[in-house]
Formats: structure tokens, sequence, C-alpha cells
């Protein structure tokens, strides 16, 4: 292993010379992969059968809730048995296509959410209103344990109320019948057209949650053990962290699925490939940086499409403080000198990176705005890219400057300081992509290490986020659903804002990308251009890369698309053999 490491950080410093011609590269090789979203095979096929599902990487968490989930495995998971209220188009526009039916009323600042009569929870339980309405009064309930109350839900007329305990209900929710919901907001931005933008897209079954303290639902076993939902599959058995075996829910509510039986594996990534070309498995999302292995594979077949996410280095600039539910900076942090984190910036090649290490499956991020959002995305922003010279310079200018000749800068008041950065295992990649960080900053004069000295798999990676562990700098992404509202990442009462990031005038900007006026295209265009320079400028994150998310199919299963906007799901997927096919 070390020898391969050695190699690959040896290849990508020594491509670091030809940037100029390199980056650009990498970003025209990802938009020309033409990656299918469909997938299409021969074959009868069989009734029922197991599919088997490979979970590529590092252990799942268990918090399987949609209101309690904030990692991707665990949501993986909880999507095979607990659908989204709403349905969207290819623009992420929301429609009718889901369980949920909506209906806007702009000028009044309301919506009315209706679910259709006579469906059932997996448990046999009905599905009413409540179990649409419940989500409000967990999130919004000062016990809430969870990281989803942010802007979208205090945008809820009495909801801020609620929260603060000075009222047991929440004035904005009108239950019209048990099948329908009136909610009434404060504001009206463009966001409330989008999925997961300012409609909360969650229901719940609240007869298996209503009698457990919510300060106590995370770790309840409706959680853990025993989820109750109304999606394709219900859960039959959890072995914690390892293992899901899910099985057909009789009362989906758009038929049961063919499939009787899905098995849901945690797989190393350095054996996922050889796995899937075994036969072992029918659907894996393997590496991107192991692409030229599996590309060519003869039993399985690879889709991918542009993902809503935009990989970043964050700076850790404060803390998140729990009674007042909002971040609190800490300009004592050298880390907050806005400079410093400008320098650092320049200093690395993300594009190299794309390339050498993804072979263009990813590249250099402009924007903290993925570009899949083509109306606000800024395609002729720079970012930053590689420019050594110009991070000394900034530097120079702000005061970094080596005054003992160790090599490293010392701050502008003449101390010494060492940043401590967090990165994350879980493919062969990991460790050198991270150490070349850490040259590479040194190559400008900063002095940065590793936290701990060593990479942290993905739970313990986002625990020591979380619980604001002593770290300066961190490599994370950011998946933004189908609205691209920045607030639920960078809004001072957001607790996925990892960077621990606020100030006046960022609230200022995110106010005005979810003001009633944005609910104009025009307008809303110019705020988020207006965000985004602010962002790039100021630099509590440096976006990195964008990348395609890449899904493997075994050649058994018949038919699967993945197309935004095509209306497909689970309960269509058939097997075309008893068993995965081997290469």
């Amino acid at each position: 292993m070390k020898s391969r490491i050695s190699k690959s950080l040896t290849a990508l410093v020594a491509g670091l010379s030809v940037v100029g011609v390199l980056a650009p590269w990498a970003s025209a090789q990802a938009q020309d992969a033409n990656l299918s979203t469909v997938i299409d095979n021969e074959g009868t096929p069989i009734s029922g059968g197991t599919l088997k599902y490979a979970m590529v990487g590092d252990p799942f968490s268990g918090v399987l809730s949609p209101l309690y989930t904030s990692n991707s495995k665990d949501s993986d998971i909880v999507g095979m048995f607990s659908p989204n209220l709403f349905g969207n188009d290819a623009n992420y526009k929301l429609d009718d296509s889901g369980f949920g039916k909506i209906k806007f009323d702009k000028d009044n600042k309301k919506v009315t959410i209706t679910i259709p009569q006579g469906t059932k929870w997996d448990d046999g339980e009905p599905v009413t209103i409540e179990d649409v309405i419940y989500p409000y009064y967990v999130i919004g309930h000062k016990d809430y344990t969870g990281v989803r109350y942010g802007s979208d839900f205090q945008n809820v007329v009495g909801m801020e109320e609620y929260h603060a305990g000075t009222t047991d209900t929440i004035s904005g929710l009108k239950k019209v019948d048990d099948y329908t919901l009136e909610v009434t907001y404060k504001e009206f931005s463009n966001s409330m057209l989008q999925a997961w933008g300012g409609v909360s897209n969650y229901i719940v079954p609240k007869h298996a949650f209503e009698n457990i303290p919510i300060k106590d639902q995370v770790d309840s076993d409706v959680v853990r053990k025993k989820p109750v939902g109304f999606g394709p599959f219900k859960v039959k058995s959890i072995t914690p962290g390892e293992s899901v075996i899910l099985e057909a829910n009789e009362y989906y509510y758009k038929g049961k699925p063919k499939i009787d039986t899905v098995q849901m594996d945690v797989v190393n990534s350095s054996t996922a490939v050889s796995e899937m070309k075994a036969g072992n498995y029918d659907i894996a999302s393997l590496p991107a940086d192991a692409y030229s292995t599996y590309k060519d594979a003869t039993n399985f077949k690879t889709i991918g499409q542009v993902e809503n996410t935009v990989q970043y280095l964050g700076f850790h600039l404060g803390k998140w403080n729990a009674d007042k539910q909002e971040v609190e900076v800490d300009e004592s942090k050298v880390i907050n000198n806005k400079s410093l984190r400008q320098a650092m910036g320049y200093a690395v090649d993300n594009g190299a990176i794309g390339q050498r290490f993804y072979e263009g499956l990813r590249w250099q991020a402009n924007s903290p705005i993925p570009p899949t959002f083509k109306d606000i995305a800024d395609s002729s922003r720079e970012g930053y890219t590689y420019q050594p010279e110009k991070a000394k310079q900034i530097l120079a200018d702000a005061g970094f400057v080596d005054k003992d000749g160790d090599g490293f800068v010392e701050d502008p008041k003449g101390n010494q300081f060492s940043l401590k950065y967090l990165a994350m295992s879980g493919t062969d990649v990991a460790e050198p992509i991270a150490q070349y960080y850490v040259d590479a900053w040194k190559q400008v004069g900063i002095n940065v290490e590793l936290y701990e000295g060593r990479l942290h798999e993905f739970n313990s990676f986002y625990d020591l986020l979380g619980t604001d562990a002593d770290i300066d700098v961190f490599s994370a992404a950011m998946g933004f659903g189908g609205d691209p509202n920045p607030a639920f990442m960078f809004g001072r009462n957001a607790q996925f804002n990892y960077m621990r990031y606020a100030s006046d005038q960022n609230d200022s900007l995110l106010k005005d990308i979810r003001s009633d006026a944005s609910f104009d295209a025009d307008y809303r265009k110019e705020a988020f251009k207006k965000w985004q320079d602010f962002i790039m400028d100021e630099v509590p994150m440096v976006p990195t890369l964008y990348r395609y998310q890449l899904t493997s199919f075994n050649n058994r299963i018949k038919h699967y698309d993945a197309t935004p906007g095509v209306d497909f799901d689970w309960n269509q997927v058939e097997l075309t053999a008893d068993s995965p096919i081997k290469e």
C-alpha cells in the first residue's frame, strides 16, 4: 500500500507543472463523458428473487429515520422504505409525481398539501395528514436532537414561537381534513418551488413516534432497530453497521415490488470492484478513482450523472452554540484571517487531482453552487485555481512572513502557528490526496498537519465536525438535493454549517435569496450571483471538485432509469436470473 500511495502522489505532483493545460482539460473531459442514465438488459424476468446491494465504504451509523439521518449511507437505506413526500421534474421543481400533491398560493404565502386516501404504513396502520404535520412538531421542538431545524422551518408562521416554548401549537399549520394540510409562510421565495426547498418533504409515522420523548427518539427502536415506512420495501432485520435486509411491502401505494428481498451489505471500497466482477452483488457505487478497472466490465454496466454536490475545503471558524441554536465565530483563531484562507485556496491544484485520480470524472469547481443548476451557476467564474505564487503574495501582503527562517510563515503578530487538517479515509486515493494538500500548503509556507496524524473513517469524521473538535481545515462534500438555496450549509442557524461561519453580510445575502422578491427568476439569479461573489472572496470554504455519481448494475437487472425527472421506482425493478451474473 505504501508504494502505491507514494507512486500516486509522485504522479500527481509531477503533473502540477502543466496545470495550465491540465485543469481545463479535466473539466472538458468530465462534460464529454456522456455516461448513460439508463440500464437495459435482455432476458426474461424471474418471479421474485433477492437483490444484492453493496454499500461501498465505511459502516453505516444506523440512524434510519428521515428526521434524523445525516449521512449518505443511512439515507440510501432510508430511501428504500421511507420515500419523500413529493416528486419532482428534471429541473428539480416540485410536481405531482410523488405521494403528496401541492398547490401554491403566492399572494397569500400558502401551500396546500394533499395525500391520497386509503394508503397504509408497512405495519398496516393508515397514512393520514397527521403524518405530514408531525415532522414540523418534532423538528421545531426545543428538544429535537437532529440537524433539520433551519431557515426553511423557521419560515413557517408560528414555528419560532413553538421552538421557543411560548406555545404548544404552530399557527401556520392548518389541518383541513384527514388528507389535507395548509401551510402559511413568512416569506415566499423561488425555493418554495424546488424539491427539498422551502416546503418540508418529510412524512413519518406519527403513531410509531408520538409516545417517545423527542429527546430520546434518535436512539429509539423505531429509528435504530424497527423502522416503519410506506416505501417499496420494509425493514426485516438490521445488523448494526454491516447489513440490512428488506422485504417487499405489500401495502406500497404504487404496487408491491416484483423483487421479494433486498440485501444491503457494507463492502470495503478496496474490494468492491472485485466483488462486482465476481457476481456477488447487483448494485454498487464503485470508486471513481478505480473507473479504469471496471468501465469495460462484461457482467455489469455503469451509469452516471452530474451530482448536485460540491466537494470543498472547509475552514473551521468557530463553534455551534446549542442553547442559541446558532454559529459562534471565534475571532481568535488564526484561520479567521481571510487572506490566509485565500492563500490556501490558490496553493492547491484541484484540476490535477480530478484528472489524475478520478480520470476526469471529477473536475475543478469554481463556485459553491453545483453546475446542475444551470440558471444560477456561473460557468465563467475562475474559482481558486492553482496559483502558488499568488498564494505567497497574498500571505506576504497580509503580514504572514517567515521571520525565523524555518520555512513556515508566522502570523501578522509574529507568532508561530500550525493548522490541523481533518480528512476522511475510505478509498485508496484518500491518503495521497490528503498528503498532497498538506505538502502543497507547506510549499507556500503554511504549516499544516493531519488531525491526530491520520485520516478518519466516515462516522468519526462527521462526529468530530459536529462536536467542533480542535481543527482548522477539513475536506468534505455538500449535497444540495433539489434546491440551490445555500442556507442549509451557510446559514447562521444551520447545524450543517460545519465551517461555523457567520457574518451580517452573509445573513443579508441569504435573506435576499429566500425573499419574496426572489420568486422572480431574474431577481433570484442576481441574488445568487451576489452571494457567490461574496463567498468566493470571503472564502469560508474553497470549492474543490464537481463530480459524477457512478452506479454499477449487474446484467441480470432488466431495466433501471436514473434520468432526473423520470418516474421510475424500485417496484419496477426485475431480475432475469436467480443470482448475479459473474464476469
